[in-house]
């Protein structure tokens, strides 16, 4: 026991005297019961319900990611218990991680999160729980072209390779990208069109959105306006003023719509 003390003191003492070794290598891992056969750089995460079991992240399960498997002997000291199909997972330090360029090359800062290929990491470019940060760019010398389907069966050709990244698993929140588009009408045309939209088409929309507004007052205004003159002038003439404020009320209704279905156009085509 004086011993075990002894390890865990010697281990505390070269971090702090050595900060650069402690970001270099991983200090503590942990055993956990896999399922399969998981591969070292592997992403992954707590299964349902479990403490102790582990399963290949995927985008599936991302919001339980856990940290990263590393080979027996790469880590200064393990925890163990004595269960089957035991893998060893760190949760910090610098670890060589699985990466593929699904979302994009990476570059050093990036945030890494599980990607639709099982224990494969990629860059996050939304809100997502992530296993840490990219230390170096990717694809790099050790990417290698591979094929995987997506939900749907589309086949996709992507990288795979390995970068090294500081595992700290945290929940990455994206930050809006900087646009002269309000955040309300922003939101308002992604739902419209049911996707993010560009800048370039939410400008042609509020333009088209101002000339029927534009237009659909100024009817209404002359409609009003006609209407009471006429009325003033000759009591008898309610019959043709209804009939008139029925025709342009249609109208309004007409032109409503036409500039409804314009603008849903021009956020889903464009």
């Amino acid at each position: 026991m004086a011993g075990f003390g002894g390890l865990v003191i010697a281990l505390f003492s070269a971090t702090l005297i050595f900060p650069s070794l402690a970001g270099a290598v991983t200090l503590i891992s942990q055993g956990f019961t896999a399922d399969s056969s998981l591969a070292a750089g592997s992403i992954v995460s707590l299964k349902e319900n479990s403490t102790t079991d582990v399963t290949s992240a995927t985008v599936s399960n991302v919001g339980s990611i856990l940290g990263v498997v590393i080979s027996d002997g790469n880590s200064q000291l393990s925890i163990s218990s004595d269960g089957k199909n035991q893998v060893q997972v760190v949760t910090s330090g610098v670890e060589q991680v699985l990466i593929s360029d699904i979302n994009g090359s990476v570059n050093a800062g990036d945030q890494i999160t599980a990607s639709p290929i099982s224990g494969v990491g990629m860059k996050a470019t939304a809100s997502s729980k992530v296993v840490g940060v990219a230390q170096d760019k990717f694809p790099n010398s050790t990417a290698s072209p591979t094929d995987y389907k997506d939900k749907d069966g589309q086949k996709h050709n992507v990288k795979l390779g390995e970068v090294p990244v500081l595992v700290n698993v945290a929940y990455y929140y994206k930050q809006p990208d900087k646009t002269i588009i309000p955040a309300a009408v922003q939101n308002l045309a992604n739902a419209l069109a049911g996707k993010t939209v560009n800048a370039l088409p939410i400008l042609i929309s509020v333009a088209i959105f101002i000339v029927t507004l534009i237009v659909v007052v100024s009817i209404i205004y002359a409609l009003i306006h006609s209407s009471i003159i006429s009325v003033g002038r000759n009591p008898m003439s309610q019959a043709a003023v209804y009939r008139n404020v029925i025709q342009l009320s249609l109208l309004v209704v007409v032109i409503l719509a036409v500039s409804v279905v314009s603008i849903y156009m021009v956020l889903r085509k464009l």
